[in-house]
């Protein structure tokens, strides 16, 4: 059988990622051809595109970063937890050399994922352009004071935010920043887009769920100077007055292979907590006396 082609993502300087690293590229070095280790060296889309799986060891944030270089590849994504809470890294390095044979003969589930594009425009000009996995965030900013934007849908208008920013999520990043400040759960194969405000000027003003095709347009109409657009947490550009931030689907998607061993309600219930019952206390006599 044609060994399958591999891209790495790993980030040397976190802890425990070489070792794991070492770990897998020891047990799979005969199996796969490694093409090239792209957080140590930067990867052109020809070259990301000759590779049949990426293997991505690190937390949330790496996964995140390889995601953005990868959605328009159409390369699957194998997360390999090395971080803290790991909730996209869908398996552990023994978990990953175990189901090893099972991925690479396509008897997993790769998972389709949408993400999102998002485009600054300034004075009817397109000045910043990039993707967003889990979500893009208007954030207020010093002096945090509260700022205030005019929402549209498909150029209808939706909404007057007076709030500290607002979050636009995917479903996948709907377990992310936007379930934190209140949002809701979305299964991750959905295609839809998450608006949730961050502390609105409204007992009334709930996150609302629009169709992923929708055009949504968020234009500032007071902020503060260090106002900020931020994208998964890591990419970030600093807004103006008058900004119109366009955010819609993109034309790529992000590829997740499913860990076999758990479902994602498995993941929310095991990571997350989700509907955990009650800790009801135990009615004994003897604890009682």
């Amino acid at each position: 059988m044609k060994k399958p082609k591999v891209i790495l993502f790993g980030d040397p300087k976190r802890p425990y990622v070489i070792e794991a690293m070492e770990q897998f590229v020891g047990f799979a070095d005969d199996k796969i051809e490694i093409l090239s280790n792209c957080l140590e060296t930067v990867c052109s889309v020809d070259v990301l595109r000759k590779a049949d799986y990426a293997v991505v060891f690190g937390g949330d944030g790496t996964i995140l970063g390889a995601a953005r270089q990868l959605c328009e590849t159409k390369v699957p994504v194998i997360g390999v937890n090395v971080g803290k809470l790991g909730f996209l890294a869908e398996f552990s390095v023994e978990e990953l050399t175990a189901q090893f044979e099972r991925i690479i003969t396509g008897d997993v589930l790769i998972e389709k994922r949408m993400i999102v594009h998002c485009n600054v425009i300034r004075s009817g000009k397109s000045i910043f352009e990039s993707t967003a996995v889990n979500d893009a965030v208007i954030t207020a900013g010093a002096p945090f004071n509260m700022i205030e934007m005019k929402l549209a849908v498909e150029n209808q208008k939706l909404a007057v935010c007076c709030s500290d920013g607002i979050i636009v999520s995917t479903p996948t990043g709907s377990t992310a920043y936007n379930l934190s400040a209140g949002g809701p759960i979305l299964s991750a194969n959905l295609s839809a887009i998450v608006i949730t405000p961050l502390c609105p000027h409204s007992l009334s003003f709930r996150p609302i769920v629009i169709n992923a095709d929708s055009q949504l347009q968020i234009e500032l109409v007071r902020m503060n100077e260090q106002t900020t657009l931020l994208l998964d947490g890591q990419v970030q550009q600093k807004l103006q007055l008058g900004d119109v931030v366009d955010i819609r689907k993109h034309a790529g998607q992000f590829l997740v292979v499913n860990n076999p061993l758990r479902t994602q309600w498995d993941t929310l219930a095991g990571k997350l907590s989700w509907a955990e019952k009650p800790r009801y206390q135990k009615n004994n006599k003897s604890e009682m006396q």
